[in-house]
């Protein structure tokens, strides 16, 4: 296994230094809170977002020393300060967060697209599409089945078996998602590149669009089975092509507007791609179209249609530790832990078995497409996180069945939030057991720090 060739190491005064550094951030704003309890309010988005930037990288910091990815340190500082430990952080100033936390979904999905390249995919064609065939197949219809089997012991109980199938096949494709913004967090961390990264990448990315797809049909076979008074339809396959078709052709158009930029302008990159997630994700939201799905395609056409990939990826990643502070600090902050006594156990036990059959799905697809060695040890490593696009297929599921969106969006919260803590630093160790992290920073020259990169 290669190492980087510049390894940044972190003395033990340096360590002590930042531990005491984050016990005072977290010590002024409890003071604060507890001596004048209307400061809470007053402390505002600006503040809330300036105490997790600072706590989530100090804590992130503090995580390598025992080998967590610091996507585990962002979340662990924001449980931690959200309403349900510390409270340093009210349900209020989230709410007040949300904008920002868009940018940082936005700006994610930018890089996701212009980290996909066509000979990538090319070559890695068979895996990826075996993988994808497999996963999508087999992940649900295990979920559907350990769903059945558990829903006794869910608030889902009194539907009877109509309503009870019409659930689990939602939740058969919510179980098939996996996250974008975590594996993109990692990759941010440890610069990693060969076959896992690239596999990792193209697989996580192209999931997305077929659960989205997935999720349409089954909402559409789903409602006779919640509703009896509904009959089969299929309006909502067809409004969904009108989103995904306007989705793509927006996200083409911006792509060909940032490569022009970039090629003609080129300067306070920054401030452009902050400005155009800002505006661009209401605008996407206003109009009912897939923000993610839009960024995904532009920075893909960037990179591929245009020789300005290089020029996007470097300003994107300059935002990095920052857009990935917000996101999953403020994943962590919304961690509701009263939902997770009351469904944790059951959703424990639906994330185990689906990271199983996920790991055992990765081995067969792996066989059959006659995977490098690398992919068949470590290609389920990607699989097992979830974040932002669970939650947000979660959203659509609660307005298409008001009936039992409570109860549904508190399952698949509690899952997310075992997930999320979960997926990353299985990622973070596929990488680092590969050999591969560190490999990018080596190539560019530059340092990776003791802790994000093993030998």
């Amino acid at each position: 296994m290669s190492t980087p060739a510049k390894v940044e190491s972190k003395t033990f005064t340096t360590r002590v230094v930042q531990a005491a550094a984050l016990v005072v951030v977290f010590a002024t704003l409890l003071v604060a809170t507890r001596l004048a309890p209307e400061a809470r309010t007053v402390v505002g988005a600006v503040a809330g977002l300036g105490f997790l930037l600072l706590a989530g990288t100090l804590t992130s910091e503090l995580a390598e020393i025992v080998g967590l990815p610091h996507l585990s340190g962002y979340l662990i500082a924001g449980l931690i300060a959200g309403p349900d430990v510390l409270a340093l952080i009210d349900h209020d100033t989230l709410g007040s967060l949300a904008p920002v936390n868009a940018l940082a979904l936005s700006l994610i999905a930018l890089a996701g697209g212009a980290e996909l390249e066509i000979d990538m995919l090319r070559a890695s064609a068979r895996s990826i599409a075996w993988s994808t065939f497999l996963q999508h197949l087999i992940v649900p219809i295990v979920a559907f089945a350990a769903f059945m089997l558990l829903a006794p012991l869910t608030p889902f109980a009194n539907l009877g078996l109509r309503g009870l199938i019409g659930v689990g096949l939602l939740w058969s494709i919510i179980s098939a998602t996996r996250s974008p913004a975590a594996l993109l967090g990692i990759i941010a961390q440890l610069r990693p590149a060969g076959p896992l990264t690239s596999f990792s990448v193209a697989f996580v990315m192209l999931s997305d669009l077929v659960c989205i797809l997935l999720l349409a049909l089954v909402i559409a076979l789903a409602r006779p089975l919640l509703d009896p008074n509904l009959g089969l339809s299929f309006s909502d396959l067809k409004k969904l092509g009108f989103e995904l078709i306007g989705s793509v052709a927006l996200g083409t158009c911006l792509g060909m507007a940032l490569a022009a930029y970039l090629k003609l302008i080129g300067r306070n990159r920054l401030l452009v791609l902050i400005a155009i997630g800002v505006g661009l994700s209401e605008l996407l939201r206003y109009i009912k179209f897939d923000a993610l799905l839009s960024f995904l395609v532009a920075g893909f056409f960037v990179r591929n249609f245009s020789a300005q990939g290089p020029k996007l990826l470097e300003a994107v990643q300059r935002t990095g530790a920052v857009v990935f502070v917000i996101f999953f600090a403020v994943a962590g902050a919304n961690v509701d832990l009263g939902i997770l006594r009351s469904m944790g156990l059951i959703a424990l036990g639906l994330c185990f078995l689906r990271a199983g059959v996920s790991v055992l799905t990765a081995r067969l697809s792996s066989a059959i497409a006659n995977d490098p060695p690398v992919i068949r040890k470590w290609g389920w490593s990607s699989l097992v996180s979830q974040a932002g696009l669970t939650l947000g297929l979660t959203v659509v599921v609660a307005k298409a069945f008001p009936s039992i969106a409570e109860e549904f969006t508190t399952l698949s919260v509690a899952a997310v939030a075992i997930n999320e803590l979960i997926g990353p630093i299985l990622f973070k160790l596929g990488l680092d057991r590969a050999g591969e992290s560190g490999r990018a920073a080596e190539a560019d020259g530059m340092a990776v720090p003791a802790g994000q990169a093993e030998s």
